[in-house]
């Protein structure tokens, strides 16, 4: 049973989770490739981007008893950091040893040093941004080796921290928390700004992936606020999202719900139930809803945050058009799909119109290709298709024919022909993006694997065999050495290997094995009672059969019916 086509997102390259999945049948039980699959993804909702939404903190200051020397550089400026800002609440404790001028000043030259890192990254100069970085580093350290670890090296070391999450080496942002985290654990809950410094390490340990570090830094800063401000504060949103991410990271729903709605309670109560400052733990509720699979709960919180920036801004405020996507989402969520195409054409629209964002800008891209695919799937292709043509079109006009984002948008359009049977042109749209992929990264690269598995689909439709199975092989091998022999995209590729060898008829014994291979892969990284470990063990089952080998076929056929079984009557397990 062919699973339907799910185009690729509008991110450069791709990562594990974006790469594809083959569901591939052939009469006898073995599966051949058909359509390209692509797992699906946790529906995530569109963020409004950060610098029209209203801050709930103000800005709050560092302070220092002494000066740290910030190291500068004679390079050029500029870089675009998705890193978070330097920006702290207004507090001071009474009864600093600390002066206001002190504090003011380190502050100040905290966030120009930031800001010249940012700089740098932005126009590609991150050999002067990681200089820049070192050098500061250096002088803290020299400090903190003679002793002194107070919250101005906390401060330091933050900023630094800060700035090697936005040049992407998330490897030394480990360390430099470790050393952070070292002198935090000393500092009393009353020392100036260890609030702020606390936030930033609870956002960089859940960006890595450290949940149980992050949960409890933001506790800890939570607890700090609470002290200061009392239970109600609107300083409190920030730790209390940043745990609502932490939850939902570690799939504790219902707690996550309860913060969210805190996060929301607070901001009504002291800012007002139509505060656009209301509008960021929405979204996280309703993306949180819909993944719960309560995507009529999620509604409200859309139709909520459509209805704040209608009012605030007016209907043809670009705003407003990205709160309709938005809410597309929740209703394609709801099965509701003429109505999601609707509001996505009319929020894209209005977008476009108030030149609210540019034709090129990323999320403007990911809507147009959500719209592609729900176009796909409600039947309507040549629509879906000529929108990913327009994807197309624009990267090439903005980024050049030969940039890497480009092939994205040729797979999705190969993807969309292979549905219409129309493998000819799938094929050429694919060796295009191959083409641009071997100029662009290293051969060994393992995101060149995902065209190249295209491609191979591709191939044995067109009845080309023999390149499929070099190009399948080829994939596999560069997924083995990028993720290991045991990882669920190696299992993908074999599988595809697998349909391709038994149509060349090759060694029964040989394919068998990789089957077995494929079916150890999904049982470990999808459970024994998964659907894919059911198609794969009938595919066992028919070898097993064809070979003559009863005895082993009889126990995993009696497997298999349980699991047939259990399908067909919907039993959850």
């Amino acid at each position: 049973m062919a699973a339907a086509s799910l185009l690729l997102p509008s991110y450069p390259y791709f990562n594990r989770k974006d790469q594809e999945g083959l569901n591939l049948e052939t009469p006898g039980g073995v599966q051949s490739p058909s359509h390209v699959h692509f797992r699906k993804q946790i529906i995530k909702l569109y963020v409004v981007p950060r610098r029209i939404i209203t801050h709930v903190c103000g800005v709050r200051c560092f302070t220092s008893n002494s000066s740290l020397e910030l190291g500068s550089s004679n390079k050029e400026d500029a870089i675009s950091s998705k890193s978070q800002s330097v920006s702290r609440s207004k507090t001071m404790l009474p009864g600093s040893s600390n002066s206001i001028d002190a504090m003011n000043d380190l502050e100040r030259q905290l966030h120009e040093y930031f800001v010249k890192v940012k700089s740098l990254i932005k126009v590609g100069n991150l050999v002067g941004a990681i200089d820049l970085l070192r050098a500061n580093y250096n002088a803290v350290k020299k400090q903190i080796d003679t002793g002194v670890k107070g919250i101005e090296q906390a401060a330091m070391l933050d900023v630094i921290a800060l700035g090697y999450m936005a040049v992407g080496d998330l490897e030394y942002v480990e360390y430099l928390l470790e050393m952070l985290n070292e002198i935090v654990v000393t500092l009393k809950n009353e020392e100036p700004l260890l609030d702020s410094v606390l936030m930033h390490m609870g956002s960089m340990y859940t960006n890595l992936g450290k949940f149980k570090e992050a949960m409890l830094v933001y506790r800890r800063g939570l607890a700090i606020l609470e002290g200061l401000f009392g239970k109600s504060s609107p300083y409190l949103v920030t730790p209390l999202l940043g745990m609502a991410k932490v939850y939902t990271s570690i799939r504790r729903a219902s707690k996550a719900v309860e913060v969210f709605n805190r996060a929301i309670t607070i901001i009504e109560t002291s800012r007002g139930a139509e505060s656009e400052d209301v509008v960021m733990p929405l979204l996280g509720l309703g993306n949180l809803l819909i993944k719960e699979g309560k995507a009529a709960d999620a509604q409200h919180s859309f139709d909520r945050i459509l209805r704040i920036y209608t009012n605030l801004y007016g209907e043809s405020d670009g705003r407003v058009g990205v709160a309709m996507c938005s809410l597309a989402h929740a209703l394609c969520a709801e099965g509701d799909v003429d109505e999601a195409i609707r509001l996505y054409k009319n929020g894209i629209k209005v977008i476009n119109d108030s030149k609210f964002l540019a034709l090129d800008d990323e999320l403007v891209e990911k809507m147009r290709i959500d719209l592609a695919e729900l176009l796909h799937v409600a039947g309507r292709e040549d629509e879906g298709r000529q929108l990913l043509g327009e994807c197309l079109l624009i990267t090439e006009k903005y980024k050049g024919n030969e940039h890497p984002n480009l092939v994205t948008h040729l797979i999705n359009l190969a993807t969309s022909y292979s549905r219409s049977k129309n493998y000819a042109e799938a094929e050429r749209l694919l060796r295009s993006g191959l083409q641009i992929m071997r100029k662009t990264v290293e051969l060994n690269e393992q995101s060149i694997s995902v065209p190249m598995l295209h491609l191979a689909v591709t191939l044995y439709h067109l009845r080309q065999d023999d390149e499929a199975e070099h190009l399948t092989s080829e994939v596999v091998r560069i997924r083995e050495e990028a993720f290991g022999k045991d990882s669920l995209l190696v299992g993908e590729a074999l599988d595809c290997l697998i349909s391709i060898q038994s149509r060349l008829g090759k060694d029964d014994e040989k394919v068998l094995g990789l089957l077995n291979r494929v079916l150890s892969i999904q049982e470990k990284e999808l459970g024994y009672d998964s659907e894919e470990v059911m198609l794969t063990l009938k595919k066992v089952v028919f070898y097993l059969n064809k070979m003559g080998r009863k005895d082993e076929k009889v126990l995993l056929q009696r497997r298999l019916s349980m699991l047939r079984t259990r399908y067909k009557q919907n039993i959850p397990y």
